[in-house]
């Protein structure tokens, strides 16, 4: 299919559906591209937001990893310029809406295809989400990111899951058998509606309990089910374009869900597994796990030196990625394992009996030196530092703590 059918489906139904009326209410956050996920996935923690930061959003629609990123920008006072590009001249205008109703004045709008991306960088960070599957030749599309990076730039972006899609692509294969050519969007929609509510409890769409953005709107269905240029991605078919575009992976979120350990209580069989490479870990975690309908990834060019945040040393600053935790984190690693929800998966995380009491110090300002100090028995970094690495194990890996330095 071509950009101009992908195109002519954002203009009747723009996605996700958004009012910018809603801004006055609450800032819609998530990953990629959350500043401090940024700067510990793509720049270890050291990044220098006094100067200059160049962005690109590569297919932006209506503007949730826009107006997230452009407001923590505009919150840290950085000197940001950001470039908006997309195909859709109805989602721009809602993305540009949205950020009026904020005041945020450092985006720049373009009307365009994420191919253009080289001749407007280098850019220091890209942000791609929810594009490159629906690219005729995504490779086209990956290649073309990486040649928009600056030389110590990254990329984060979301692409479809294979195996947590299943059922979706037979259901999309029967509304083309069902629809015609001349059925206007609307109709399409009315179809595909008629369809689910009938579906036999057999059918794997129905069975999929991780799918609901056919319930959240008429966009949501139509990109769900009636998207003429759709292909989703296992981890290896994934690592494969990142590789082949000149691009390294640098993390996937959340990291713990690509821990095969977290799926193999069997402990031998936790072993067998211990020897695999990053990529092989991740791809078995995706097989045992079978939920993931989506793949979040940070990327960066190609030999770049580690990209990702991981020395617990005495001058490192704790980054809360949701904000301060409340007073009752207090009583965590005192009251057992944190319990954690991975769409349908229930887990326990062990935190370590000081977990609670270094949790509710983490202000993003403070050291973790500083912290010790501040502990009750302010007890000596050899002692503190097995359960500040125990910390990060648990609250690390699924992206709730990040470290700057």
């Amino acid at each position: 299919m071509s950009s101009d059918t992908v195109r002519a489906q954002y203009e009747v139904f723009p996605y996700p559906e958004r009012n910018p009326a809603d801004e006055s209410k609450r800032l819609i956050t998530g990953s990629p591209s959350h500043l401090a996920e940024i700067n510990h996935y793509i720049f270890a923690g050291r990044r220098d937001f006094t100067r200059p930061f160049r962005v690109l959003i590569a297919g932006g629609g209506t503007g949730d990893g826009l107006i997230m990123l452009a407001q923590h920008l505009a919150d840290a006072s950085v000197p940001a310029e950001i470039t908006y590009l997309d195909l859709s001249t109805a989602s721009r205008e809602i993305a540009e809406a949205r950020a009026t109703a904020r005041r945020l004045t450092s985006i720049e709008f373009r009307t365009g295809s994420l191919l253009d991306a080289p001749s407007l960088g280098p850019f220091d960070y890209i942000d791609c989400c929810g594009v490159l599957h629906h690219l005729d030749e995504p490779q086209t599309g990956f290649k073309a990111l990486a040649n928009a990076l600056a030389p110590d730039g990254g990329i984060g972006l979301m692409v479809y899951g294979a195996y947590g899609r299943t059922g979706i692509y037979p259901l999309q294969e029967a509304l083309r058998q069902l629809c015609r050519d001349d059925d206007a969007p609307e109709k399409k929609v009315a179809i595909a509606k008629s369809l689910i509510a009938g579906l036999p409890k057999t059918n794997w769409f129905v069975r999929n309990t991780q799918l609901g953005d056919h319930r959240d709107s008429d966009a949501g269905l139509y990109d769900l089910l009636l998207h003429s240029t759709d292909r989703a991605y296992t981890v290896d078919d994934l690592w494969d374009e990142i590789e082949t575009a000149g691009l390294s992976v640098a993390s996937f979120i959340e990291p713990a869900r690509y821990d095969p350990s977290l799926y193999l209580p069997d402990r031998a069989l936790a072993d067998r597994a211990k020897g695999m490479s990053e990529r092989q870990r991740a791809a078995l975690a995706e097989r045992l796990a079978g939920n993931m309908a989506k793949h979040i990834v940070y990327c960066t060019l190609s030999g770049a030196s580690d990209a990702v945040a991981r020395e617990i040393t005495p001058s490192a600053i704790p980054v809360p990625r949701d904000g301060p935790f409340p007073a009752a984190a207090r009583n965590l690693g005192t009251q057992g394992p944190l319990p954690i929800a991975m769409d349908g998966i229930k887990l326990s995380v062990p935190l370590p009996p000081l977990s609670g009491e270094i949790l509710v110090r983490c202000d993003g300002v403070r050291t973790l030196d500083e912290i010790r100090k501040d502990l009750p028995g302010r007890p000596d970094w050899f002692t503190f530092k097995p359960q500040v690495d125990a910390v990060f194990r648990g609250l690390g890996g699924f992206n709730k703590l990040l470290l700057r330095y």
